[in-house]
């Protein structure tokens, strides 16, 4: 039970650091242009490394890149799954129109089904934790060609 908490806190605190920028964006009516999507990467990212440099002074010299790069999967798997869950509630609840508004940015008329839309977010979620999540543990993993005790 122990080893799931870390990673969903982490998550919760990625997924509700995401919804405030999609909703900041939603008040100037930028959430509709694919562009802004590219700074939640950063936000994942500031997210799972975070998660994975308090893991490591947790564990110290314990600490295995296995077990970093599990815990920033599970980080950034969670975060993406409560933002999904966030993003069928907003186009669907909050805001009906939002998918066609969002459609009408390609100019064309696009017949897509909000659980199609709602995939490929969460594939995009998942696709930018692994990426980010590989990059995080070049950095904290122990190197092979320095001794450890120099």
């Amino acid at each position: 039970m122990k080893n799931i908490i870390l990673p969903l806190r982490f998550g919760l605190v990625i997924s509700a650091a995401l919804i405030a920028y999609f909703l900041l964006l939603a008040l100037f009516n930028w959430h509709t242009k694919p562009m802004f999507s590219l700074f939640n990467g950063v936000i994942t990212g500031f997210g799972i490394y975070t998660a994975i440099k308090y893991y490591k002074m947790q564990e110290g010299a314990d600490f295995k890149y296995a077990n970093g790069f599990t815990l920033g999967i599970v980080t950034g798997f969670s975060a993406t799954l409560f933002f999904t869950v966030f993003f069928l509630i907003y186009a669907t609840e909050l805001s009906p129109s939002f998918l066609e508004e969002l459609l009408t940015v390609f100019r064309k008329d696009y017949n897509v089904h909000i659980g199609l839309v709602a995939f490929v977010v969460a594939i995009m979620g998942f696709a930018t934790t692994v990426v980010i999540t590989l990059t995080c543990m070049q950095y904290f993993k122990n190197s092979w060609n320095v001794p450890q005790n120099a």
